[in-house]
């Protein structure tokens, strides 16, 4: 990618389906990268909570690849086998949390989402002076923490060029862990989200090992297998200042026994070659993310080079994307563009098709109930902070085949995919 406490939670939960193994390979929806490609071991994430159907590994896989069911003694959260989303079974990704009710990306907005039926909570990834992840949207943290109050650290403000923005702030890569750990998170959009001001000064910055043990202690106490869907922020301009944060992330994930075709664990980037890096050195599943198409992932442009975004996403792009990620993950302009003159939603694109046909899963993003991130005809006034028809936003993104979503309302997303599910059985 949202009622308050207030408002009650009108989908807590959603049935999860075991299968058997041997049923998991009955009508693949989409067909695999590895199956699109011959690539080995790379298929696309299946198999979930409606018994949507997964794959077996290629070779150097792993066989009976993500499927649906829960967590039990021989299929422990590790090597539970979610579904990642498919057209025919969609899930829904909490983003950053439950962060339309609580500050992003802390405790609280992650085990609100899963409470909300999540099936993925996502954690952005930037890192510590001493090299730690923590979970930020940006390493930049005067907005999302009390930094900018605390006298200690004011001789950290600084002005920084990261992917070639000149920001002015406090970064995380100027504190070590335990002085992080002292700042409290805030919510980002106060003027648009007020009431989740409340629980400003309340929680910590979680470490993306807490965000891991959130998920595991949550699956086994739901019986359903919570995922984690990590995105790698900013991963060119860490390397720059001496901080690799995929040798990072896949020292977390092999310490959780995370780094297996199995686990419940997909890596973004709006980067490529850290995810192509991370194709060659692990086994973990990823998902290739796509910002404005006029825009330069930061790797391109520091290597010299002129691919866009928009020239990722043709046809061809999308099957190069399928070599080394396991799903693409577009804003949604990509599929429903929206006329720039006015803001209501334009006709869809071939975007959903084009991905399909490569063998790529589409997880769109991000999905907000506010009036200000929804189009034109899904407002329900001029004022931005208004809440509008969120569940009919996303109905419309399902209607073109779309196979997940990302969203600040968990239950919105859930009822809304939930239903369009009961409508099209099958589709």
């Amino acid at each position: 990618m949202i009622p308050i406490a207030t408002i009650p939670l009108h989908v807590r939960s959603r049935a999860r389906t075991a299968l058997a193994a041997g049923a998991l390979l009955a009508g693949l929806a989409v067909p695999t990268a590895a199956q699109a490609h011959g690539g080995p071991g790379h298929g696309k994430p299946g198999g979930g909570h409606h018994g949507a159907p997964g794959h077996p590994g290629g070779p150097g896989g792993h066989p009976g690849g993500p499927g649906g069911g829960h967590p039990s003694p021989a299929r422990p959260w590790e090597r539970s086998a979610p579904n990642f989303g498919s057209a025919k079974d969609r899930v829904v990704y909490a983003h950053r949390g439950a962060s339309g009710y609580r500050p992003e990306h802390t405790a609280e907005a992650y085990r609100l989402a899963i409470q909300q039926g999540a099936d993925f909570i996502e954690p952005d990834l930037v890192a510590t002076k001493d090299g730690q992840l923590v979970d930020r949207h940006e390493n930049e943290i005067g907005g999302t923490t009390d930094v900018a109050t605390r006298p200690e650290f004011a001789d950290r403000k600084t002005t920084k060029t990261v992917d070639g923005t000149k920001i002015t702030g406090w970064f995380t890569e100027d504190f070590t862990l335990k002085e992080l750990r002292t700042l409290r998170a805030k919510e980002r959009l106060p003027a648009i989200r007020p009431a989740n001001t409340a629980y400003d000064g309340k929680y910590q910055v979680p470490t993306f090992q807490e965000v891991i043990d959130i998920a595991r202690d949550a699956s086994r106490k739901t019986g359903r297998t919570i995922g984690i869907v990590p995105e790698i922020k900013h991963s060119t301009y860490f390397r720059s200042v001496g901080i690799n944060e995929e040798s990072a992330v896949l020292k977390t994930l092999r310490k959780n026994r995370l780094d297996d075709r199995r686990a419940p664990v997909i890596v973004q980037s709006f980067e490529v070659s850290n995810l192509k890096q991370l194709r060659r050195e692990s086994k973990v599943h990823t998902v290739q993310l796509l910002d404005a198409k006029a825009a330069k992932p930061a790797d391109v442009v520091a290597a010299g080079g002129t691919t866009t975004y928009g020239d990722i996403a043709t046809p061809a792009g999308l099957k190069d994307v399928a070599k080394y990620a396991d799903a693409v993950s577009p804003n949604t302009d990509y599929v429903i563009p929206r006329d720039p003159a006015t803001g209501a939603s334009l006709a869809p694109t071939s975007f959903v098709k084009d991905a399909h046909a490569a063998g790529l899963p589409v997880v769109v993003y991000t999905f907000r109930r506010e009036n200000s991130f929804l189009p034109l005809e899904r407002r329900s006034s001029t004022d931005p902070a208004g809440i509008g028809d969120l569940a009919g936003y996303i109905t419309a993104f399902l209607d073109q085949g779309v196979d997940a979503v990302f969203t600040d309302n968990p239950d919105i997303g859930v009822a809304a995919t939930k239903a369009f599910e009961q409508a099209h059985p099958g589709r």
